[in-house]
């Protein structure tokens, strides 16, 4: 887990959304642990309590659970709630200024997924 804090926002609202890309993006997946709070707060050099603030949420969130006695595991359909939620939010938030943006630039779905398709890395 690499992580450039961020001055505008709390370490543990970072920390928490650090985690929940992880388990999008299939680094964590259903059934892994989560680093141990004491090992998170070593690495990062930050309150051992603002690693536990950022895990309650994702417990609170019904994205993790506490095992007694062997850490924080990732629960299954994790990432498929991750996954609509995420979505809500980006329709409900953040679509409507990115696509009045996009009709200002006269950008339609044709031209972006050309661009999208012509920035794409060849695959090894």
């Amino acid at each position: 887990m690499t992580i450039a804090w961020n001055d505008s926002v709390p370490i543990y609202r970072q920390l928490h959304q650090r985690v929940v890309a992880m388990i999008l993006d299939g680094a964590l997946n259903e059934g892994d642990p989560l680093p141990s709070v004491r090992q998170v707060a070593a690495d990062y050099q930050i309150n051992p309590l603002t690693v536990s603030k950022a895990y309650q949420e994702l417990v609170d969130e019904q994205l993790v659970e506490k095992r007694r006695g062997l850490g924080m595991f990732v629960i299954e359909g994790a990432r498929d709630a991750l996954l609509k939620s995420e979505r809500e939010r980006f329709l409900r938030e953040e679509w409507p200024a990115l696509h009045a943006r996009l009709q200002r630039l006269g950008l339609d779905l044709k031209t972006l997924m050309r661009e999208a398709d012509s920035h794409q890395e060849p695959s090894a």
